[in-house]
């Protein structure tokens, strides 16, 4: 009887272990509203026109290795410009292609007084 009793409560352990553990190893192939590792805080200002909302949004709602890079964002300033490698094999290939992104835009727009782009975040 006692026998009978421990295996019926080791069983309901278990389940309740599986229950709680289940959910996050779900999600722990994916990393869809993450923001990674990030290097500085991201503050798109209010009122700012352009796409760097929009890219920083899509960065944190990709599922895969991703990264989001910036020139200085700061209010004060006219301008920032921003790139974002999306779903990548890995976290470093995004970064760099983030980086090539970032500097593209500004050669694209001969920008040369936003600062120098560097990584804001990473996943």
């Amino acid at each position: 009887m006692k026998s009978g009793t421990c295996k019926q409560a080791a069983i309901s352990i278990v389940a309740g272990l599986l229950m709680v553990a289940a959910p996050g190893t779900a999600m722990a192939g994916s990393l869809a509203g993450s923001k990674g590792d990030v290097r500085y805080p991201i503050t798109i200002p209010i009122g700012t026109t352009g796409g760097c909302g929009k890219i920083y949004a899509a960065y944190a709602a990709a599922a895969g290795h991703s990264a989001f890079a910036a020139t200085p964002i700061v209010p004060a300033t006219e301008y920032f410009i921003c790139g974002v490698k999306l779903n990548a094999p890995s976290q470093k290939a995004a970064e760099e292609l983030a980086l090539k992104s970032c500097q593209a835009s500004k050669s694209k727009y001969k920008v040369t007084v936003a600062g120098a782009c560097s990584l804001a975040a990473s996943k």
